[in-house]
């Protein structure tokens, strides 16, 4: 009781602090948004200070919100390219690293960053870092239960398979694994009935396969089909990894279903990710992806020791989903989707560019940065958005 009635009080403290600063900044008809009051808040909550040093704190997260801002006519766009692309020239080329564990390797650096920007179906090397459920996250048998769930479990990770030429029929002996991985003889018979023109029956503790239709041939592709045949898990998840991470198990995948992991129980629905960001478009939205594209490529360059503003990020994250979808920023998304010929030209396949404007009989009017230093004109940037210009003889003419 004593810590429920002191958690009430710290809530409370907190709503006071939030209603002061709201105080403060009505006085000075001043605006901070409510993300960055709630973090003040969270920090003046644990400190004890006067009203005057309150003020203080308020006053200097405002002057500093302030020097944040972008000016109205700041070529923001302009800056985000040059942040991002000039770190990007200094990126590695190594594509595998591995995470944290020797069995599982993801593609980072520069093919990485590239993959992301052009808003690729499948990574080239999916996964998926899965977080348990308190009681899963502290045992490591129920973690490893749940890894075998998610994992696909072939009949070869299981069984010895052997041909008895003699009599053309395929004899399924099992191993240790089967225990280990919970299964059974029944589920590997059920599995076999997936197998055409093939009947399976159990004989002393192992599974007998003959052939409808006896032939060697027959033989020789059937014992493919079973080798490789799943038994459990689900589709795209070829291994799993559990390593612990403090005081909880986490678990690594190579491969990703994102929409098939989170039903298996004992899975935390809230922190399980992947980094196949069209996988999180389809199963959370929009939003979810616009956030998965900002940790993706933050964390591909953070690895690389390479420092960019998170702004800047975000800004190509909400150009890349601010229409419901993800958009590659290339000729097929973004670049290619500008309203002025010229700025298309400019990018990509510029003849066929050209060719298709004229065919439609499009106008340029000429209004972004590219296609007015195409035909030679100031652009409306700097000195070239000004449009007020002081006549000085005038002026002098007025004395």
């Amino acid at each position: 009781m004593a810590g429920k009635t002191k958690t009430l009080s710290k809530k409370e403290n907190k709503a006071k602090i939030v209603e002061k600063i709201k105080k403060i900044l009505k006085a000075r008809k001043d605006y901070l948004p409510p993300s960055v009051i709630e973090e003040l808040s969270l920090k003046l909550t644990s400190l004890k200070v006067s009203d005057k040093k309150f003020e203080l704190i308020v006053e200097k997260t405002l002057e500093s919100y302030k020097q944040h801002l972008i000016d109205a006519n700041e070529a923001c766009g302009i800056i985000a390219a040059q942040s991002i692309g000039e770190p990007g020239t200094q990126m590695t080329m190594r594509t595998f690293h591995y995470a944290g564990v020797a069995e599982i390797n993801v593609t980072l650096g520069l093919p990485r960053l590239i993959e992301i920007v052009d808003a690729r179906k499948e990574p080239s090397t999916p996964m998926m870092t899965i977080y348990l459920e308190e009681a899963y996250q502290v045992n490591p048998k129920l973690a490893q239960e749940v890894a075998n769930e998610i994992e696909v479990t072939r009949v070869i990770d299981l069984c010895h398979l052997e041909t008895d030429i003699t009599n053309l029929t395929i004899n399924i002996i099992p191993t240790k694994e089967i225990e280990r991985k919970h299964t059974s003889l029944d589920k590997i018979l059920n599995a076999l009935d997936k197998v055409p023109k093939t009947s399976s029956r159990i004989v002393d503790g192992k599974i007998e396969v003959t052939m409808d239709e006896p032939s060697y041939k027959r033989l020789q592709s059937s014992f493919k089909t079973i080798r490789n045949l799943k038994v459990k898990g689900i589709n795209g998840i070829n291994r799993s990894v559990i390593r612990r991470e403090g005081r909880e198990y986490v678990i690594y995948t190579e491969g990703s279903n994102f929409s098939e992991v989170l039903k298996i129980k004992g899975v935390d629905r809230t922190r399980t990710t992947t980094n196949n960001i069209q996988n999180i478009y389809e199963v959370l939205g929009v939003e979810a992806a616009r956030n998965a594209i900002i940790t993706e490529a933050a964390s591909t360059l953070a690895e690389q020791a390479l420092i960019v503003d998170q702004r800047h990020i975000m800004l190509v994250s909400d150009l890349m989903t601010y229409d419901g979808t993800i958009k590659a920023v290339g000729r097929h998304g973004i670049s290619g989707e500008k309203s002025s010929v010229l700025a298309r030209a400019a990018f990509e396949i510029t003849v066929n560019h050209l060719l298709m404007a004229g065919q439609r009989g499009e106008r340029d009017p000429l209004n972004g940065v590219a296609e007015n230093i195409i035909v030679g004109q100031p652009i409306s940037l700097g000195t070239g958005a000004v449009q007020l210009m002081l006549d000085f003889n005038k002026l002098a003419k007025s004395k």
